[in-house]
């Protein structure tokens, strides 16, 4: 049995295409390959999208992921918790899986804790809320000076960082494990590792400070996050990933 792990998709999954990701001849569904969130594949509900996630379920392995922040959260939201070996996932399809934040999933013998989310931050023109009588002079103002924004429940989600809810999940599940984990599987990185990462040019907020928090207190062997859209490896233990698809 085998474990890949691949970073930001946004709903293009031509990299599993066979002549790609050669790796999938000799796998099957027992097989995993997890994308460390901005899966993308539940933004529209059209027609190609579900071809797409048709295509997945199809594979000849089972696609998992942890969300992003460029997902659309209130479609995600209408999957409901179902159980996956034992814990508690939602199905996008029979094999397609959305693994939840702040849980700590065994997968083939090795524990993984997954905490998705993240600021976006194409979002210099601000977020634009639909229903503004000024909606569109404003979408004409900010495409006219190639200012970047995003569409409240259109294009952006207050969900893309956790609830307290959620990280009182993830502190609670952390805490039955004694803060001892073999992976973590996030979608953006703790707060010291991404200002190595970006000479400082990502901000810190409070998911971010919360993964320094796990980062300092849990013990793991690695940690692979995407959303930098960038492959590199980090203290050893931090490997950011983008369209690169490494097995563990």
């Amino acid at each position: 049995m085998a474990i890949f792990i691949t970073g930001d998709t946004h709903g293009d999954f031509t990299r599993f295409k066979k002549n790609i990701f050669y790796e999938q001849a000799e796998l099957t569904k027992d097989d995993c390959v997890i994308i460390a969130g901005d899966f993308g594949g539940v933004w529209d509900g059209s027609a190609e999208e579900r071809h797409w996630l048709d295509w997945l379920e199809a594979k000849p392995f089972t696609p998992l992921f942890v969300s992003g922040n460029h997902e659309n959260f209130d479609m995600l939201a209408d999957f409901p918790i179902e159980d996956w070996h034992g814990w508690n996932v939602q199905r996008i399809r029979p094999s397609v899986i959305h693994l939840l934040r702040g849980r700590i999933y065994e997968i083939q013998g090795k524990t993984f804790f997954t905490m998705g989310g993240a600021s976006s931050h194409d979002i210099s023109g601000g977020i634009l809320k639909p229903d503004d009588p000024q909606f569109k002079r404003k979408c004409r103002m900010l495409d006219h000076r190639g200012a970047l924004y995003r569409v409240n429940h259109r294009s952006w989600w207050k969900e893309e960082l956790p609830s307290q809810e959620e990280y009182q999940t993830a502190r609670a599940n952390l805490e039955k494990h004694d803060w001892q984990v073999d992976y973590i599987v996030t979608h953006c990185g703790p707060t010291s590792v991404q200002a190595e990462l970006s000479g400082g040019t990502y901000k810190a907020d409070a998911l971010t400070d919360f993964l320094d928090e796990v980062a300092g207190r849990c013990q793991f062997q690695g940690w692979f996050f995407g959303h930098y859209h960038t492959n590199a490896v980090i203290r050893k233990k931090f490997a950011v990933l983008y369209e690169q698809i490494i097995q563990l």
